[in-house]
């Protein structure tokens, strides 16, 4: 899931805990094997370590000197956002490089690691993207102001609309083999559009307070 403005008060609390849910059913489906969550920084892996007393797993944070260690045998990558996408690299390029590669699988949980920075550039841009190529999106979930993408493996990415008729019910728009991109969303959107509609463009604070509501709307509207 691609759960994002995460600065407002407790927001981060509801970060960890959902982060929480996910490694907990990993622990689950994978009881003997050596479970390692690797936080953003320092500060977050020391307050889940405080948190999760009952875990049994180890805890550690894209700055330690050493991450990963020769005995964690499945790695978890909790929340890795654009600034850390170096660190997030050498834990990758480290496992393609050990021999037991194929039995430390690297997961990540949201990871934030596009920038709309307008600064960076185009070899930067390239370079981050066939990285990301090399990864299998297992479950996605993006809710967007009109609408969600929505992906669970092994199907093709979903597109929804809102449905102005039943307010916090979905339409199912397109579905194709690639994620997708700004291009794929304007055009869909303005497929939508009723003639005469003005597009609107929702204002960053109110994408920040409907992320959340967008979510559980969308996930009572799968279920049903």
């Amino acid at each position: 899931m691609e759960l994002e403005n995460f600065d407002t008060d407790g927001a981060q609390q509801q970060l960890w805990d959902c982060s929480r849910l996910f490694v907990k059913s990993v622990q689950k489906r994978f009881q003997n094997q050596k479970i390692k969550a690797i936080f953003p920084d320092m500060g977050a892996a020391a307050y889940v370590k405080f948190q999760w007393k009952d875990e049994t797993i180890k805890y550690g944070s894209l700055n330690d000197r050493k991450p990963v260690t020769d005995d964690d045998e499945i790695i978890m990558l909790i929340a890795p956002d654009h600034q850390m996408l170096d660190q997030v690299q050498k834990i990758a390029y480290s496992l393609l490089d050990d021999d037991d590669m194929q039995e430390k699988p690297l997961i990540m949980w949201n990871p934030q690691l596009f920038s709309g920075d307008v600064g960076i550039g185009l070899n930067v841009r390239r370079v981050r993207n066939e990285f990301l190529r090399t990864f299998t999106t297992v479950y996605s979930l993006k809710p967007l102001p009109t609408g969600a993408i929505f992906k669970r493996y092994p199907g093709l990415w979903k597109i929804f609309l809102d449905d102005k008729q039943r307010p916090g019910r979905y339409l199912f728009a397109r579905e194709q083999a690639s994620k997708p991109d700004a291009e794929d969303l304007e055009a869909i959107l303005l497929q939508g559009s009723a003639p005469g509609d003005e597009p609107q463009v929702p204002s960053f604070l109110a994408n920040a307070m409907a992320t959340m509501s967008y979510l559980g709307r969308f996930m009572r509207a799968l279920s049903q």
